[in-house]
Formats: C-alpha cells, structure tokens, sequence
C-alpha cells in the first residue's frame, strides 16, 4: 500500500526550486539521485499491464528506478540479497557490532566521503579480525558481513558500520571450529582502541598523500599542522564500540539484515505530513528510554531534502561488503570447511534463489497469478482494458 506522503512527492513539488537555488552546489549523484527518486514507478520510465489469470482483474505497473537511495526499490532488492545470503548462515549463535566514527572524524568523512568510508571499513574489519585472531581472545579466524549507514535518526550525518559476526571461528591450522561465549564475542574496549589507533594512523597517511580535500570553514586543515591540531582530541576520546548479545537463531539474523542492509536515509514510513510548513516525520532519540524515544520532528523542506542528500553515495561505492571466512575469494571453500568442523551438511543448491526480475505480486482481487499482457515504453501510457460490450460482439455469430 502507498504511503501517504513519499520522498517522491517532496522531490517532485519542491526538488525543481531546490535545484535552482543550489545550482553548482549539488553533485552529479545527488541530481541523479532526485531525478530518479522523482520519476520512480512513473510514466517517465515505462511499465506495463498485469491481468489475473483466474478473475481478469487487471493493473497498471510503472518500472522501478531501482537507485539504492530510492526508498521504494530497496524491497526487492533486500529480498534477493538475503535469500542469496541464507546458504551461508551457519548453525551458530550471531553477534551486532558497531564501529562508529567520533564528530570530528565524521566532519573530514563528509568532505571526503569515497576515501574515508572505505578507510572506515578497512580499519573496523582489521581491528576485528586481528582481536578475534589473537589466541588470549578468540583465537580463531572469523566472518563478517559489513554495511554501511551513513545516518542518525534525524537524518544527520553520523557515519557507521554495522557487522554482522558468527559466535566463532575456524583454528588457524583448519583443524576445528572455535566457539565464543554464549553471549560475549569479543572485548570493546580492546576493538575501540585498535580500530582508533588504524584508523587515525591511515588518515593521517590519507593526508600526507594529498588524497584528503578540504572547504569552506574546514579549509585550515589542509594544513598538516593544523590537520594533527584537530585529531589531537580524538586520539584520547573513547571511540565507541557497541557489540549486542548473539541473536535468536538464523532467522533473526535474517530479519534483521532485511532492515539494515537495503536501508536509505529514511523511509516513506517515518514520513506523517508534507505541507507549506515543511516535512514532519518521525524519529528515535536515542538519548531517551522507553516510550519517550519515539519523537517527531518537522524541517523545512529544504533543509530536508539537504539532510537527505547528504547521504548520497559516491558512484561505485560498495556499502556491503565481506571480509574473513566471509571474503568473496574463500567464501566458498571456507564455509565448507566451516559446516565440516560444525558436523552440519551444505545447503541445497538452489539455482532459482532470488527473486526473478518478473516477480508479480498476487492479485489484489482474488490471490491468483497476474501475467504481463502489455508493454510500453518510457513515457507511454498504456492502452485501456476490453470493454465487455466490444468483446461480445466480437463472440457473436
């Protein structure tokens, strides 16, 4: 069902005017990025005509824009990728961990997203990896499914990485699987630290090569002087590490993952109401408990198209990624070797995993199978259903 209000319908009424007042100031990507939010499920893009095998109930379906920061292709995706995903889920306890980056990282992360979120990933990987292969930790070589958010609640910039970890690993000798704790993987302080000491490390190197780029009130830290003045205060702050308890089962995992990995700034969801005052939606904060964390908050509608820009993605740049036993060189045979330490047999093979391009939803109508009867092109509306009457005197002797 349609919500209500869609970011499609800011774009559409207010993106021409917000274009015209921040002309030479948006990227390439994030014009893309409106246009195609814009025309999504549109004319604009062609569609065709489905009909219900059982009761002839008939629709009209518009193609998808299928950008990943389009909040309504992001469905179909998340389903293809998890049922991609559940052949490599092993029958062990899952952990949640978070590497977040402090403020005044994140200010340099904004200005430099491409280099320092893949530094962001690299880092967090290696630092899990490294205490996970220590034998006084784990002592063991593990798998990670890393994503990407680049939000908070509100849609500020707040650039983090969730992982997805299993509750162990395999020997460095390949000899045996190794278990953590039923409900504790891996000290956060020690990751927070090494994923800290990494991180600022590279940086800086980020820097020293001239691959760093700096404007407006942040220009002074071209300046290597000035650059190391303000890290100063982060190479003593805590840098936070957030591991949750193992999840209940593969299937949570799997649920789980169809909320984080296909996620886009916000979702049409949150939105409550668009009008001459701005956009309302709602929010967590994260600073209260219980029934209070649930808040709302109004923006104008421009500065809520800026916050949802903000997270637009450099071209190519890959949000999902794998790392360990995980690593798309040795998934295969790493997972096999892990099922054979676990006793557990593979998976099937099943070569129609996946959602189809075709899927159809059921018919509305009655539940029965839709089939496609008609095409049309971009920007082409399609013919309109047989009336009764014409298909009658067509049937008459």
């Amino acid at each position: 069902m349609r919500a209500s209000v869609e970011v499609a319908d800011i774009f559409r009424l207010a993106g021409s005017a917000y274009r015209s007042d921040h002309a030479g100031h948006l990227s390439l990507q994030q014009l893309k990025v409106m246009s195609a939010i814009e025309q999504c499920r549109t004319a604009a893009l062609g569609g065709h005509v489905e009909a219900c095998e059982d009761c002839g109930q008939w629709r009209i379906a518009y193609n998808s824009c299928r950008n990943r920061h389009c909040p309504k292709c992001q469905g179909a995706a998340a389903r293809t990728w998890l049922a991609e995903r559940e052949a490599d889920l092993l029958p062990v306890g899952y952990f949640h961990v978070v590497f977040t980056l402090p403020a005044e990282v994140a200010d340099i992360a904004f200005q430099n997203k491409e280099a320092v979120y893949d530094l962001l990933f690299k880092a967090a990987s290696e630092a899990i990896l490294t205490i996970a292969a220590d034998p006084k930790h784990l002592g063991a070589r593990i798998g990670i499914t890393a994503v990407l958010h680049t939000w908070g609640s509100a849609m500020t910039h707040h650039p983090h990485v969730h992982m997805i970890v299993p509750g162990g690993g395999i020997a460095p000798d390949g000899s045996r699987w190794i278990s953590s704790r039923p409900a504790f993987l891996l000290p956060v302080r020690a990751l927070g630290k090494l994923f800290r000491r990494l991180f600022l490390t590279r940086l800086r190197a980020l820097h020293d090569a001239g691959r760093l780029a700096f404007f407006g009130s942040m220009a002074h830290l071209a300046e290597p002087r000035a650059f190391l003045r303000h890290l100063s205060t982060v190479r003593k702050k805590r840098w936070v590490v957030y591991a949750k308890a193992p999840f209940a089962g593969p299937q949570a995992v799997l649920a789980y993952l169809s909320r984080y990995t296909h996620r886009v700034a916000i979702s049409n969801r949150r939105l409550i109401l668009f009008d001459k005052s701005g956009v309302t939606f709602r929010y967590k904060d994260y600073r209260r408990d219980g029934a209070d964390r649930q808040q709302v908050m109004t923006l104008a509608t421009d500065e809520f198209i800026r916050r949802f820009l903000l997270h637009v993605l450099p071209r190519g740049f890959h949000r999902i990624r794998h790392y360990g036993l995980l690593a798309g060189s040795v998934r295969r045979v790493s997972l096999a070797r892990a099922r054979e330490l676990l006793g557990v047999a593979a998976p099937p093979n099943d070569d129609t995993l996946g959602e189809p391009e075709d899927f159809q939803p059921a018919c509305p109508c009655c539940g029965g199978r839709m089939i496609v009867i008609e095409t049309f092109e971009r920007w082409k509306q399609p013919r309109g259903p047989p009336h009764a009457t014409a298909a009658n005197r067509e049937n008459a002797p």
